[in-house]
């Protein structure tokens, strides 16, 4: 079944680019490219409510648009593509400031924020040829593992059999809040709601190994703005 495209019908540059944009997954896709997503399995992965079907859709659609170009085995974004970035984050910037409060039970996905997480680790810094940072949720039964081969991380939800060097212990909805900005990670080990276990030389530079997302800076400001409104000085 072909899905049908509607479009507003309005001679105007906005209308036009919402006629493109404005379809369900596609801003959400393009912010991953953004960040640096840029295969299909890793895209399908990081967008789980998206099926693979409409996933190739939405793609070929902005391929066709000139926004993306297939090259090899990757997807990457053009010139126009790489143009929207002020723009999705700007919409970020709008949505921390009025529309972003505490998570929603729903939106609490425990794997998916793992896999957002392995996407941003630095590291550049890590001794050896294999690290391994276990993430324990003390809410959700599922375990899972960040094994970082030769500086490339990836992501495993069966005990990989290997050493592991930092164990991380927290509840799914604090890990969310510090990940996007609105709960500081020293604030949250020092209440006791999120714990690094290991070597003394691992868990002291967790705090740079996990790199937060790239809106918790958005999300941490409009946070500060709004407790000065509520607090003002």
């Amino acid at each position: 079944m072909t899905e049908r495209k509607a479009g507003y019908g309005q001679y105007c540059p906005i209308s036009r680019a919402l006629d493109l944009l404005g379809e369900r997954w596609t801003l959400l896709i393009v912010r991953d490219m953004l960040v640096g997503t840029n295969r299909f399995n890793e895209l399908a992965r990081g967008l789980p409510g998206l099926s693979r079907s409409l996933l190739t859709r939405r793609l070929r659609q902005l391929e066709r648009a000139g926004l993306v170009e297939r090259v090899r085995n990757e997807y990457l974004l053009t010139g126009s593509g790489r143009e929207l970035e002020p723009i999705v984050f700007g919409i970020g910037a709008w949505g921390a400031r009025w529309t972003f409060g505490d998570p929603e039970t729903a939106e609490l996905d425990a794997e998916l924020l793992v896999w957002w997480m392995h996407t941003r680790l630095d590291t550049s810094g890590l001794p050896g040829r294999r690290q391994v940072f276990r993430v324990r949720f003390t809410d959700d039964s599922r375990r899972f593992w960040i094994v970082i081969e030769s500086g490339s991380p990836s992501v495993c939800t069966t005990d990989p059999g290997f050493e592991v060097d930092v164990t991380i212990t927290t509840d799914v909805r604090t890990l969310y809040l510090v990940w996007l900005g609105r709960l500081p990670l020293q604030g949250a080990v020092r209440s006791g709601r999120l714990a690094f276990e290991g070597p003394d030389a691992f868990t002291r530079r967790m705090p740079v190994i996990l790199r937060l997302s790239p809106v918790a800076p958005i999300v941490s400001a409009a946070r500060e703005a709004q407790l000065s409104r509520l607090h003002p000085s």
